[in-house]
């Protein structure tokens, strides 16, 4: 397997990257390709032992800032890293793509320019993993799509379905519609409709769930529109920083709270390995030709091995080949595949 990884992408670039890349080449023993500009990356494998060789170096003279708006640099970079490695996924020069660059860059890039969509989706969608109580759950839209209609949400919700069973190995994904309240009478009319189609879908729809209901691992794949994916996806952030923040100020907060502090230090490290994405690494950008997994640019290298690892487990279990079944299954009377947990 030949995995591309974007050398260019974390906040460390390419430090991070390549290391990452390095270790998934020795764990993995699959061809990694570090996309980016060949004399940065080329003095940082220096750090690293390659000798194995199975990692490679496409040349990228560019590369996209976080900060850069997706319609500019549609234009203006196209020899960046992005498009040069969402290029050899479409070319058959690697199976899957790996960054933790700029997000919306990467959605505008394969979307519109490189990949394409699947013949059939409606819109491709943007998803977030998290680790909540050691389960695995995966949120989508988190940002793509603002404005949406419910077809695209059961859409949205069937390649969620997809993904969570052939990546995340959950035999029969739950489904769960983000509301502001678990009955089926709550919700906008996008959020009552959607329901209604999913409801007589043969996919697992468990119903709607509050933001509450969200930290106790009641369903694998929750949908929403990407506005409210995506407050909830830096809410989650925030909050999770907050805490962290409120007990380090606490635990300073006398000699007593220190003491205790250091004695509880096993158990808040256990938490931070609960919580860490890094575990996880990244989420798909489902929809598109091509399996293409995207991080956080904080991301450390185990962070972008482990997102590596995802994207081979995508490729070895044909979530794409699945979507497609999914997608020209599709019924015209629910805009959602009936088939959808068959063609798994």
């Amino acid at each position: 397997m030949r995995i591309a990884v974007d050398a260019m992408g974390t906040d460390t670039r390419p430090i991070a990257d390549v290391a990452g890349g390095v270790m998934a080449a020795n764990e993995f023993g699959d061809t990694i390709v570090l996309v980016g500009d060949k004399t940065t990356i080329e003095d940082e494998l220096k750090k690293h032992d390659v000798s194995a060789g199975n990692v490679e170096i496409l040349h990228a003279p560019k590369d996209i800032a976080m900060d850069e708006k997706p319609a500019d640099v549609l234009k203006s970079k196209g020899w960046s890293s992005i498009h040069v490695a969402l290029d050899a996924v479409k070319t058959g020069h690697a199976d899957a793509f790996v960054t933790m660059g700029n997000t919306g860059a990467v959605h505008a890039i394969a979307t519109l320019k490189t990949l394409r969509r699947i013949p059939g989706v409606k819109r491709p969608v943007l998803s977030a993993l998290f680790p909540i109580m050691d389960h695995r759950m995966i949120f989508l839209d988190v940002g793509a799509n603002t404005d949406v209609k419910p077809e695209w949400v059961t859409q949205f919700a069937m390649m969620g379905s997809i993904y969570a069973q052939r990546v995340l190995d959950y035999p029969q994904p739950r489904i769960a519609l983000l509301s502001n309240g678990a009955e089926n009478t709550k919700g906008n009319l996008l959020i009552r409709e959607a329901s209604d189609i999913l409801t007589r879908s043969k996919l697992n729809f468990v119903g709607n769930v509050e933001p509450v209901q969200l930290m106790g691992s009641v369903a694998d794949v929750i949908v929403m529109d990407g506005f409210v994916g995506n407050i909830v996806l830096k809410m989650f952030e925030a909050t999770t920083h907050y805490v962290a923040t409120l007990i380090r100020q606490e635990i300073r907060g006398d000699v007593i709270s220190l003491l205790g502090g250091a004695l509880a230090r096993p158990a808040f490290n256990r938490i931070r390995r609960r919580v860490d994405t890094s575990v996880i690494g990244g989420a798909p950008l489902l929809g598109v030709n091509g399996v293409v997994i995207i991080g956080h640019g904080q991301n450390s290298a185990t962070g972008i091995k482990n997102a590596i690892k995802q994207a081979r487990t995508a490729v070895q279990e044909n979530v794409i080949g699945a979507i497609r079944s999914g997608i020209s299954q599709e019924s015209p009377s629910t805009g959602v595949s009936q088939n959808a947990i068959d063609a798994t």
